[in-house]
C-alpha cells in the first residue's frame, strides 16, 4: 500500500497525543488569562481601525479557533494584530466597510496562495534594517491613532494621513478631558510598573482592566465606555 505524503499536518494532532488532565488545567487557566486581555484588545484594534467593536470580537474568536486548530505551533496565540490598524483604517475611511471586507478576503486568498507556494522562506532575504524600520514605523502610526482617545479629545473625524492627523489633534487639544487622561495614564502606569515577579500569576494588563473598570463603575467617573460610545453592540 502506498503511503500518502501529507504536506500539511496541524500541530493540534500531535499535541493531543498523551494529553492529560493536568495539561487541560494549565491550558484552561492560560486560555482564561489570554481571553480576558485578548477580547478587549481585539475590540480596541477594531475601534482603532475605524469599525465597530464587535468586528474585533468576531475576528478574535473565529481567527483564534482557526489558528489554534490549523496552526503549525502549539504555543502561539492567534488573533487580530495591531500592525494592520494603519492599513485597515485608511481603507475604511476612503472606501467604506464593504470594500474593506472585500480587501480582507482578497488578502486572505493571497496569503493562502503564498503559503502553498512556500514563500514564507523568502523572509530570510529581507534586510534586518527594513524589518526594524517597518516595525518602528507601524508602532509610531499606531501610537498616533490612540492620542485622541488617550486624551479624550472631542473630534468627530480624524484623518488617516499621519501629518494631517497630527495637525487636527494639535488644533483640538483644548477639548482635552482630564478624567479620561487620568484614567488612561493610570492604566498605562499599572501595566508598565507591575512587578515582573507577579506577571506569571496576574498580568498587569488584567489588573489595569479590572481595577479601571471597577473605579469607573464605583465612583461614576465621567468617561466614555464601550457601551456608551458604541450603542447597539451585538
Amino acid at each position: 500500500m502506498t503511503k500518502l505524503n501529507i504536506p500539511f499536518r496541524p500541530r493540534l494532532f500531535e499535541t493531543l497525543k498523551g494529553y492529560t488532565s493536568r495539561d487541560f488545567s494549565a491550558d484552561l487557566v492560560a486560555g482564561i488569562t489570554v481571553g480576558i486581555v485578548a477580547l478587549p484588545l481585539a475590540m480596541a484594534f477594531a475601534i482603532a481601525s475605524g469599525v465597530k467593536p464587535e468586528a474585533g470580537l468576531f475576528t478574535a474568536v473565529i481567527a483564534g479557533f482557526l489558528i489554534s486548530g490549523l496552526g503549525g505551533t502549539r504555543v502561539a496565540i492567534g488573533g487580530p494584530t495591531g500592525a494592520f490598524i494603519v492599513i485597515l483604517y485608511g481603507i475604511n475611511v476612503k472606501y467604506g466597510p464593504e470594500n474593506l471586507a472585500i480587501c480582507t478576503i482578497m488578502a486572505g486568498g493571497l496569503l493562502f496562495v503564498m503559503g502553498l507556494s512556500r514563500l514564507g522562506t523568502m523572509i530570510k532575504y529581507i534586510p534586518y534594517p527594513v524589518t526594524m524600520g517597518f516595525t518602528s514605523g507601524i508602532a509610531v502610526l499606531i501610537f498616533s491613532t490612540q492620542i485622541k482617545d488617550f486624551l479624550g479629545l472631542q473630534i468627530e473625524k480624524v484623518p488617516s494621513e499621519f501629518v494631517d492627523k497630527m495637525r487636527v489633534l494639535g488644533e483640538n487639544l483644548g477639548s482635552l478631558r482630564w478624567q479620561t487622561l487620568a484614567l488612561a495614564a493610570a492604566s498605562f502606569a499599572v501595566i508598565r510598573l507591575w512587578p515582573r515577579t507577579w506577571q506569571r500569576r496576574v498580568p498587569g494588563s488584567i489588573v489595569a482592566l479590572v481595577v479601571g473598570t471597577a473605579a469607573v463603575a464605583l465612583f461614576n467617573v465621567p468617561v466614555e465606555t464601550v457601551g456608551s460610545k458604541f450603542v447597539g453592540i451585538h
